[in-house]
């Protein structure tokens, strides 16, 4: 994603360096081409139906885009649902997931009329069922389904075995059969799947597409017109110089031999893999110290602004803008945060370093901002998309003030 020119990064014609004059550190910069083009890459390689995750990267300058490119919406919340259609998805494009939709997000998503949504739990079919008898509507649903598959990736983003809180294990296709009949307010038209995070094994998929297939043949046995199998997301996005990359022809020839003739359509929900690759997080250099033998640079991010590497122990290649290139030292690249685990990387080898100096984090396109926070009461970064020679700031947050003022003392504490 970053060029340079002169030794100077850019980001398409922008170079970071001017964006740091005119904006503080830290903030997130994307590049819609990088979005662009992975997207057109990925949806001609599957030939399939693409609804965006919105978890990923919800700014909705980024749905408004994907939109644009001719994606539907993934969305896991009520909130995500509002930043959808404000970003002009269609609602016949959205598919409301979610294991805990309360009945006011079901009524909510109900009003909307969006395309369909997908089911976690027998109890949350009868409450749909149950709202949208309220409402005096029929519904289309989708069912979403816990295949009991490893995608061989974290515990922490697997979510396709059976010990996983997500989906209906498939043992219970009879229970869910019996109350499908007695459910008279939603249309079943779809099933759905999704195994987890940064999957790059081929057998995988193999078996994800093969497992559907046979549950998507169960639900037509018994009468349902399944219109639509969505085979999730969990595309694999390198992090690492060294990782492989994953090979999309290899998915398509496994969807090739699985899907022969079938009556339903085929449709994937990427997230990470659509925006990881095409965002950098830019922070700037604020202390410099030694302990115990160790380098330490303190920068203006920390875990409030990327979490993944306290939380998952996730890799993010780390670069310098500037500094002394004859003498490398090896750092350990830090936040402000008054906590130990808030370290971006270790044994980082970098030209030496000054306070001041840019420090660039890469790959930070999805679970970035989306998951930053004001832990100490800090700040929010901002959010720029750059297009070509420009660029604009797509999320400018509240100032410390502002967020501080949004708590309220009652009259009772003196």
């Amino acid at each position: 994603m970053i060029n340079y020119n002169n030794n100077r990064p850019f980001v398409e014609g922008v170079s970071l360096e001017d964006i740091a004059k005119a904006q503080a550190t830290p903030f997130y910069v994307y590049s819609q081409t990088k979005i662009t083009n992975t997207f057109e890459q990925l949806k001609n390689s599957l030939d399939s139906e693409i609804f965006y995750a919105v978890k990923a990267n919800s700014n909705q300058s980024i749905i408004k885009l994907m939109a644009s490119l001719g994606a539907g919406a993934d969305v896991v919340s009520v909130g995500e649902l509002e930043r959808a259609i404000l970003a002009g998805v269609e609602p016949q494009k959205i598919i409301f997931e979610g294991i805990g939709k309360t009945k006011q997000d079901i009524a909510f998503a109900i009003e909307k009329n969006i395309r369909l949504i997908n089911i976690e739990s027998i109890d949350e079919l009868e409450r749909v069922n149950e709202v949208a008898l309220n409402q005096n509507k029929k519904i289309n649903i989708g069912i979403r389904l816990n295949p009991n598959i490893d995608g061989q990736t974290l515990d922490k983003i697997s979510t396709g075995k059976k010990t996983d809180k997500f989906g209906i294990d498939t043992d219970k296709l009879n229970e869910l059969f019996q109350v499908l009949e007695v459910s008279k307010n939603v249309n079943l038209i779809g099933i759905s799947c999704h195994v987890g995070s940064q999957i790059f094994n081929i057998n995988v998929f193999a078996e994800i597409f093969q497992t559907m297939k046979a549950n998507a043949q169960i639900f037509l046995d018994k009468g349902y017109a399944i219109k639509h199998v969505d085979l999730g997301g969990g595309l694999g996005v390198n992090y690492a110089q060294d990782q492989e990359i994953l090979n999309l022809e290899l998915i398509k020839n496994e969807m090739n031999k699985c899907y022969v003739d079938v009556p339903y359509k085929l449709s994937f929900e990427p997230g990470r893999y659509l925006v990881a690759n095409a965002g950098i997080l830019v922070t700037t250099v604020i202390t410099i110290k030694n302990n115990g033998g160790i380098n330490y640079l303190i920068t203006d991010a920390g875990m409030h602004t990327l979490i993944r590497p306290a939380l998952y122990k996730a890799h993010h290649e780390i670069e310098s803008v500037s500094g002394d290139t004859e003498k490398p030292i090896n750092y350990t690249i830090a936040g402000p945060i008054c906590e130990s685990s808030d370290i971006f990387g270790k044994n980082i080898s970098l030209p030496q370093q000054q306070i001041g100096n840019l420090i660039i984090i890469k790959d930070t396109g999805a679970y970035g901002k989306v998951m930053a926070s004001n832990y100490n009461s800090r700040g929010l970064p901002k959010e720029i998309l750059v297009k070509d020679n420009n660029f604009f700031v797509i999320h400018k947050p509240l100032s410390s003030t502002e967020f501080i003022n949004q708590d309220h003392i009652p009259e009772w504490i003196d």
